[in-house]
């Protein structure tokens, strides 16, 4: 056992285990730990220096949850070049199994090349892996629904067509987002239903919830909701 895993296990909290594993039926309770993300994140910062940190992130694929989100946190505070980081991410990506480990990367080095991270976000959304497929979606609404925003985002994420529940989530929460900062362009693809209908409804859910969003406005969302 590498000393990183050995840590990681003396880190553990069993009722954080025994919480958080039930938000995430996807993945076997054997593998949390139970690692509370700040706990995670101390320890990330703490370590990402260590001469160890290289093979851990080289050893793939890991075998708990929180290796997982270790290795997300690593990537961050270690690789500070957007190639580099992109590198080591695309190797990544297709190890992520499950939606939490997908949603906590939110890189900051996006954001020195958005028009590069854009072609990506093309790319990935394009991937038969579920997860690559959510990363690229959330990307999406993490930076780009504020100043790069473009239409055509609205129609690349709703041309997403995909089975699985965390892709399906992923478009709906996107377009909640979209409603709440790019009203007047989002509020075409419900007007005129572009959206599978689970997800459109999901997505009018979601957005109703907001409290960013005025009531005249979720007072209309609610009879834009369609018959499933």
């Amino acid at each position: 056992m590498s000393t990183i895993l050995q840590e990681l296990m003396d880190l553990a909290d069993i009722q954080y285990k025994e919480f958080h594993s039930k938000l995430m039926p996807e993945i076997p309770k054997e593998r949390v730990l139970g690692v509370r993300t700040p706990v995670l994140r101390k320890y990330a910062k703490k370590i990402y220096e260590r001469e160890d940190v290289d093979e851990f992130l080289n050893t793939l694929p890991h075998k708990f949850y929180d290796e997982n989100n270790l290795h997300v946190e690593l990537l961050k505070l270690k690789y500070k070049e957007l190639d580099i980081f992109l590198e080591k991410l695309e190797r990544f990506l297709p190890y992520i199994d499950n939606w939490a480990t997908c949603d906590m990367f939110s890189p900051k080095v996006f954001k020195k090349n958005p028009e590069l991270i854009y072609d990506k976000v093309k790319q990935w959304i394009r991937s038969e892996e579920t997860y690559t497929v959510r990363f690229g979606i959330v990307t999406l609404l993490q930076f780009y629904l504020d100043d790069l925003f473009q239409e055509e985002m609205l129609s690349l994420v709703a041309s997403v067509k995909r089975e699985e529940y965390y892709i399906k989530m992923a478009v709906a929460w996107y377009f909640s987002i979209a409603l709440v900062k790019q009203y007047d362009a989002g509020i075409s693809y419900f007007v005129n239903p572009k959206l599978e209908n689970w997800t459109h409804n999901k997505a009018i859910q979601k957005a109703i919830d907001s409290r960013r969003i005025s009531e005249e406005r979720k007072t209309f969302l609610k009879s834009l909701k369609v018959k499933k």
